[in-house]
């Protein structure tokens, strides 16, 4: 007979559940601003690097090209990035912040920045810092176990 609590010891869903639980406290963080965190995640990239081209903004995010597609015309609909055509590449466009855009940021990194404080009151520096080793060590293998 299958152990019941299987799931329980799976670490895929184990982050995905953490991770859809973090997500929506985000969310509700962020209501009022009128952005996802999916979004905002995009935003913020953007704003480090004005400029970028989608591919990169996927690559930066860990987000697929037509995912990244999507939220960029949903942030430039509402008026926080402007898309330019490459000079190099016709096809593909860089992406930029606008006034408006970076007022968000400004508005909402704090937000962000209490978030991770308020979860890491559940455990130690040291622990925080373990986690963050071990998460990348797995994205980093998973990395390495995908075809190429």
């Amino acid at each position: 007979m299958a152990d019941d609590n299987a799931l329980d010891l799976s670490i895929g869903f184990q982050m995905g559940v953490t991770y859809r639980k973090l997500s929506n406290y985000l969310l509700f963080r962020l209501k009022e601003h009128e952005i996802t965190p999916e979004q905002w995640s995009v935003l913020y990239q953007v704003d480090r690097e004005d400029g970028l081209m989608q591919k990169e903004i996927a690559e930066r995010s860990g987000k697929d090209r037509p995912t990244i597609t999507r939220i960029l015309d949903h942030l430039e609909g509402k008026g926080y990035v402007l898309k330019k055509i490459g000079d190099n590449d016709r096809r593909s466009f860089l992406v930029f912040m606008t006034e408006k855009g970076k007022a968000l940021i400004a508005q909402t990194l704090p937000i962000e920045q209490n978030v991770i404080q308020e979860i890491k009151g559940c455990m130690s520096d040291e622990e925080y810092a373990q986690l963050m080793k071990l998460l990348h060590r797995i994205n980093h293998h998973v990395n390495e176990l995908m075809p190429r």
